[in-house]
């Protein structure tokens, strides 16, 4: 079992990263999941998120996630063959949390190399979420 800290780290960067271990029968945990940051401009990117929620009916979907944990997993399952048996077999192999859980208290993370985001702008997923109403 693998666990990535997401703190200060570029979502993109460190979901592709992850989906190649998941697609090679790795179980990844995912902490600090809400300080993942998605670099550009603020409003651009609060705006993308509001016209995903938007899209879609509410019983019909495609439905989107508020919750910063949510969106994290939901961006890794993008990069994964999600429709065919062995993409969805290696998501059900991932688990994003919000904060360090008690149980992943000094546990040795794995460096990533995913780029930092010192000194780009962006926005972390918990600003998305509060922005999108939720209180985490």
């Amino acid at each position: 079992m693998k666990v990535y800290d997401a703190e200060e780290k570029i979502l993109g960067r460190l979901a592709t990263v992850i989906a190649k271990d998941l697609l090679s029968g790795e179980e990844v945990r995912v902490i600090n999941a809400e300080k993942a940051v998605i670099s550009g401009r603020r409003e651009d990117i609060l705006a993308e998120f509001r016209a995903r929620r938007a899209r879609g009916k509410q019983r019909k979907g495609p439905f989107y996630p508020r919750r910063p944990e949510r969106i994290f997993r939901r961006t890794v399952r993008g990069m994964l063959p999600y429709q065919q048996p062995k993409g969805r077999k290696a998501y059900k192999n991932l688990r994003a949390y919000i904060g360090t859980p008690e149980e992943f208290r000094g546990v040795e993370t794995v460096d990533c190399g995913a780029k930092e985001a010192e000194g780009l702008s962006g926005i972390t997923l918990g600003e998305i979420s509060k922005h999108l109403g939720v209180n985490y």
